[in-house]
């Protein structure tokens, strides 16, 4: 049985009389996490995580440290869902931390002290506050190293955004992207076993044959057959991941996590020198209520898939989880955040893939004259039948292969003048 209350637990106020309210006891000043500075053993000068050679380099002198990579993947350690276990985490970034508080849209970046940065990286704001980064949140356990530097990021927005040309031509020319800027992403990774039954009533078409008395003949109609029948699912759920922060679209997330988590290392506090991260801001319930429902949204998928009917009516879903356990950890993401006629507009890239995702500007001049273009052939055929005799088949035959072309461009123009509205709204 385990201990109660929990090592380094208090009992605090509680709202409800006769109920005992325990909560994490307060670090005392010489319990405050470890801290860990990074400066060059010959210059003296501050070293930073080099996203190109991946290893502590210093900037002034030029020596390089590599970090002692354990690379351990999908065999990165699972804690259960015990009080026990956040009572034991460590805290912290394990560094000194400086947050860079966004006043336009309450992002909190955290970078090395002495970071001189005057915008937000989640929505390009210059409307930033620094503070003494906080040390009070779980520490993460493992990472995926950043494996795009600067140079290549820019290529890949660049590419992106001249693969449409509908994107303004000076936007498409990198003119309007400053540098991307590396932050580790707060996520969440949960695995469990999942066990559903289920009940429902099928129902199976069939065609059978009647008399119709009333016209003196045979038919033949479509009826259903109703039956109940049941089921069961087992699916096992290994590194669901889960968005840690609120900061980013959750659409854009989903685009670029094609993370290999085979290449999670043990986190060091080396590998968040001179790069920005975020602390969670999603904490671990809340994560594990959103991993829950996607769970379910699954099993209830491959619960219909079992079944073989036409219809289905009434059904029941029961679902039990087992194994549970989750893990912290950084992910490595590349931000950039721009300006275009008074909008922001914010790509992100996945920096170990190089998965790309985000907003791109429409320029709605080029997209209407594409519209007229597709337009105009129709326009100008059947005008050009009315003018002719239009008595004559050969008139008559014009105009209509006008009318055909004119419907043909309108339905071009819808699909053009959807795609662009979602391109600029996404």
């Amino acid at each position: 049985m385990s201990e109660f209350p929990p090592k380094n637990y208090i009992r605090t106020a509680s709202a409800v009389e006769g109920i005992e309210v325990f909560a994490p006891r307060p670090l005392e000043p010489d319990e405050s996490p470890e801290i860990v500075d990074f400066h060059c053993p010959q210059c003296g000068a501050t070293t930073a995580y080099s996203l190109e050679d991946g290893g502590l380099k210093c900037a002034h002198c030029g020596y390089f440290e590599p970090p002692a990579k354990e690379i351990v993947g999908r065999g990165a350690q699972d804690f259960e869902f015990k009080v026990e276990a956040l009572a034991e985490s460590a805290h912290g970034w394990g560094t000194r931390r400086s947050d860079l508080v966004c006043e336009n849209c309450g992002a909190e970046t955290s970078f090395p002290p002495g970071t001189l940065s005057t915008r937000c990286a989640f929505c390009g704001s210059n409307k930033v506050l620094q503070r003494e980064g906080l040390q009070s949140f779980l520490r993460p356990r493992f990472l995926i190293p950043f494996q795009l530097d600067e140079n290549r990021s820019l290529k890949i927005a660049k590419e992106w955004l001249g693969s449409s040309w509908m994107v303004p031509d000076h936007v498409k020319s990198n003119s309007s992207l400053e540098a991307f800027t590396p932050v580790y992403i707060p996520y969440w990774t949960f695995d469990a076993a999942a066990f559903a039954n289920w009940k429902a009533q099928v129902g199976y078409d069939e065609t059978e044959r009647y008399y119709d008395a009333s016209n003196n003949e045979w038919r033949t109609r479509t009826v259903t057959r109703w039956r109940w029948e049941d089921g069961a699912v087992r699916q096992d759920y290994d590194d669901l991941l889960v968005s840690g922060t609120q900061r980013i679209s959750s659409l854009h997330l989903r685009n670029i996590q094609n993370f290999k988590l085979r290449e999670l290392v043990v986190y060091s506090p080396e590998y968040l020198a001179g790069i920005g991260a975020n602390a969670y801001d999603v904490p671990l319930e809340p994560a594990w209520e959103k991993g829950r429902y996607a769970i379910r949204a699954d099993v209830y998928n491959l619960c219909h898939k079992q079944i073989k009917g036409d219809h289905i009516r009434r059904f029941e879903m029961a679902l039990d989880l087992a194994e549970e356990s989750w893990r912290y950890v950084l992910l490595p993401v590349l931000i950039n955040a721009f300006y275009y006629r008074g909008r922001s507009y914010r790509i992100v890239i996945n920096g170990q893939t190089g998965k790309i995702s985000g907003q791109r500007p429409v320029d709605w001049i080029k997209v209407w004259l594409v519209n007229v273009l597709m337009l105009a052939p129709g326009l100008v055929i059947s005008l050009l039948g009315l003018v002719l005799q239009f008595g004559s088949p050969e008139a008559f035959a014009l105009f209509w292969v006008g009318i055909g072309l004119l419907v043909l461009g309108l339905a071009g123009m819808a699909v053009v003048l959807t795609k662009a509205s979602g391109m600029d709204d996404e």
